[in-house]
């Protein structure tokens, strides 16, 4: 059984937030939420993380974060570029967006071998959504056994504005679908979304929501490499500027072809991000909070 690899998702430059929000400072003692979620990682038991960048940030990247956790980690830099494509396709001009989640997880296909996790550089997951992933990475299974670390949608929406976030259906404790809603709003404990006619749907906060938190056996990079060039003959033609090749797009067709299973780990952890600005003063809070608790040190990965 090899040692699963943590796959953070960071080459997102922030653009609703304003800045590169991955090194933004959270607490009084500089950490970004990565620090944390390196932290819980390395309290779980992982031992080796590859962090997907852009090259433009790498310089201030690994001079933040990457360079301080080389002494707990084997750290690997991958970089996701426009032009890793498959052979016969080329970047259509103007694109400048990125090709979305799969393709950035797809790009450390080769560095990574094994089992691995992906998570987003500037989601707060809590300290049970890492423990839940090396548990299940860490047994031996089949490559085609997967998992999702899944939270509740009241535990996961915004003040600040909509979000965006993937509805799991679940049937005997595996994911048989993952439905992606645009625009949820908070009402309260619960949620609405607009539907195609702009009338709010009701969402309850016990819904079962994607936060981009997955647990991936050896398998998956066959099944991202494998689908990617028909999703760009279907999708290249229609929306060739923005147009992204997502996690959940994979997933969804693995289940649906039978070539894989999808575990759901449930999640009571509260989920925090900065998709705004005005999300920062919450999440210091947060943070406070839970060190007041004792959930985390002064000094973590340091």
């Amino acid at each position: 059984m090899q040692e699963p690899t943590l796959l953070i998702l960071a080459a997102g430059m922030g653009s609703r937030f304003g800045g590169l929000k991955q090194i933004t400072a959270v607490d009084e003692y500089g950490h970004a939420i990565i620090d944390f979620s390196l932290y819980d990682a390395y309290r779980a038991g992982f031992r080796k993380v590859a962090f997907i960048i852009k090259r433009e940030i790498e310089e201030d990247f690994k001079a933040f974060i990457g360079r301080r956790v080389e002494k707990y980690f084997d750290v690997q830099y991958i970089y996701q570029q426009l032009d890793s494509l498959p052979e016969g396709f080329a970047v259509p001009e103007g694109r400048v967006k990125p090709w979305g989640t799969g393709h950035a997880a797809l790009c450390a296909k080769g560095a990574v071998t094994g089992p691995f996790a992906v998570i987003n550089a500037d989601d707060f997951y809590g300290p049970s959504a890492y423990a839940a992933l090396y548990d299940f990475l860490s047994q031996d299974r089949p490559a085609n056994e997967h998992a999702i670390v899944a939270y509740l949608l009241r535990n996961t929406v915004t003040d600040s504005g909509s979000v965006a976030r993937g509805i799991c259906q679940v049937e005997n404790g595996c994911l048989s679908d993952v439905v992606e809603r645009l625009g949820i709003e908070k009402r309260g404990e619960d949620g609405a979304y607009p539907d195609e006619n702009g009338a709010y749907v009701p969402l309850p906060g016990g819904t079962l929501v994607s936060m981009n938190c997955w647990g991936f056996g050896a398998g998956m990079w066959e099944e991202l490499s494998g689908r990617f060039p028909r999703w760009l003959e279907e999708n290249l033609p229609v929306n060739p500027l923005k147009c992204e090749y997502f996690l959940p797009y994979v997933v969804n067709e693995l289940i649906h072809s039978g070539s894989g299973s999808v575990r759901v780990l449930n999640c009571h952890e509260t989920w925090f991000g900065m998709t705004y600005k005005e999300d920062l003063p919450g999440v210091i809070a947060h943070i406070a909070g839970m060190r007041a608790r004792g959930v985390y040190p002064a000094q973590m990965l340091d």
